[in-house]
This record gives structure tokens, sequence and C-alpha cells, in this order.
């Protein structure tokens, strides 16, 4: 399963051309994110309604995402509010400070950086590190390298994505499109060749669009719905309908077949009527003979 799980949250006429597009192109499951920058406001209801306004494919799978600029590192982001409303959440740091908070505490699903933007010191693989054995994912976002017209944003890009894949290693990697317009998008097949021009590789470029964004998506399932992120309860036991149905059809099957023996051993138990000849054995009849001759004499 393809997974793309940065489509901004745009106009419904674009946007549904847009998740057309995706399901078009082999996706499977489309994220749709919505932005938070600076201050949260009081309400955190989610403007991505559920359904959509419009018509999606009946095969492509919609989730609900949100990314929070972290501007300052002493704010306070209301993270459990906002998984309540949103199925997916990412930070994008905007310094190294804020970049060092999102890895080692924040209880965010995915760290989504900026790569058109250039940083001031390398990335470290301590810090990248600690993030991904938390199952926190990093994504690297190629619609930036696409739709921008500035060649110095398009050189940060590709200079960001290949220095994250080295520091990395090519692990806990995702690969998403952050396309605000059709021209953006490109198909599976495209993404991870572009991932092996940047050093991932063929084989982990297919894995930051399946395996790795599959992972994501169901630990945050599991962080909202199961019991402290540990257990959850699959299948409780309930005995489906129609095994029910079956069970009871037997039964009745059953009970037919003992009423029919009942009755046949009542027929086999009653005597017959005076109008209907006994069948006479041949030993009963010599004995039968015997005492009328005895009788005779």
């Amino acid at each position: 399963m393809f997974h793309d799980l940065n489509v901004p949250w745009t106009s419904a006429k674009e946007l549904q051309r847009a998740v057309v597009f995706l399901d078009e192109l082999g996706y499977d499951v489309v994220a749709l994110t919505h932005s938070y920058g600076g201050r949260l406001p009081a309400d955190l209801t989610s403007p991505v309604p559920n359904p959509l306004p419009f018509p999606t494919p009946s095969r492509l799978r919609i989730l609900r995402r949100c990314n929070i600029f972290l501007t300052d590192a002493a704010s306070n982001f209301r993270i459990p509010q906002l998984q309540q409303q949103y199925d997916l959440i990412a930070a994008r740091p905007t310094d190294e400070k804020t970049l060092q908070q999102a890895c080692q505490s924040l209880d965010v699903d995915i760290i989504s950086l900026d790569l058109s933007q250039k940083f001031e010191k390398h990335f470290k693989f301590p810090m990248l590190g600690t993030a991904i054995s938390r199952g926190v994912k990093i994504e690297l976002c190629y619609g930036q390298a696409i739709l921008s017209t500035d060649s110095t944003a398009k050189r940060n890009v590709i200079s960001n994505a290949t220095q994250l894949i080295r520091v990395t290693r090519g692990r806990g990697l995702i690969m998403s499109s952050e396309a605000k317009s059709v021209l953006g998008l490109r198909a599976p097949s495209d993404v991870m060749n572009l991932a092996s021009v940047w050093g991932l590789g063929l084989e982990r470029g297919k894995d930051a669009l399946t395996k790795e964004p599959r992972s994501v998506v169901e630990f945050a399932r599991l962080k909202r719905q199961s019991y402290k992120g540990i257990v959850d309860i699959v299948y409780g036991g309930e005995k489906p309908p129609v095994q029910e149905k079956v069970v009871d059809g037997k039964a009745k099957k059953g009970q037919s077949k003992d009423q029919k023996r009942k009755a046949q051993d009542s027929l086999d138990t009653t005597p017959a009527q005076s109008g209907e000849e006994k069948t006479v054995s041949k030993r009963q009849m010599k004995k039968n003979k015997k005492t009328k001759l005895d009788a005779e004499v």
C-alpha cells in the first residue's frame, strides 16, 4: 500500500482533483494536512470535514493530519487535545532548539522539516536517532523541489535531503508530496527513482512509501484507541450471526431426525390390526400341528 501523508488542505475543487489524481497514480492512503502557525487557537476542531464535501474513490483511505510550526520551545502545544481531532500529528521545527525538542520529548508522529531553507548547522545522528528510536519518522517532501521557482530553494532541498539520508543511514524516513496542486504530484515509481538519485536506494525508497508510513499510521491509531498504547482488543470472541444460523439449522435437523426415529419405533411396537394376517414361522406351525394331533388322540 502506497502512502502520501502530506497533502495540504486547500480549496475543495483543487483538493478533489488532487485526491482523484492520487487514486489514479496508485496511492492507497492519503492524509489531508491542516497547519497551525504561532499560538494555537482555543477551538482545535479540525477544519477537514468527515466525510469530505466531494465524492472520493471507494478504495482510497483518507486521514486527517495537522502540522504544528515550532517557533518557541517553551510553548504549550496541547498535543493530547490535537490527538483527539486528528489521525496524525506532525511537528515542523524552525531552528535547532525546537528540532532537538521534537526529537527528544514531543509526543508527535512525524517530524517534517522545511527542506527549502538553509539550516545553520548540520544534522546530527544522535539527535535524529533518538526520534527514530521513539518511533517518530522524519519526512522528506519532494514537492518543494518540483513546484518551487527559486533555484536556491531547489538546491537547499537536494542538499538537505541527501544530508538527512546520509545521517539517518536511510532508516526512519518517509516520502511525501506536500504539493498544493496536481502539478506537484508524482507516481510511486517516480518518487522511488527520485529517492534513488538522492542516495536512498530503490528498496529504501519503496519502504519510505509503504512500510514506514504504514507503521506511523498504525502507531498513531494505537496511541489513540488502545490502552496506554500497548494493548488493543482486536477480537472479543463474539460469534458471527451467520454461524449462529448454521448451528440453529443443525439443531433443527437433529430434532427432525429424532422425531422420525421415535415415530418409527412407535409403529414397530404397536400391535397389528385384527383384519391383518399374522405371519407364523415353520416351527410354530409344526408345534400347532402336533398339539392338534394329540388332542384328536
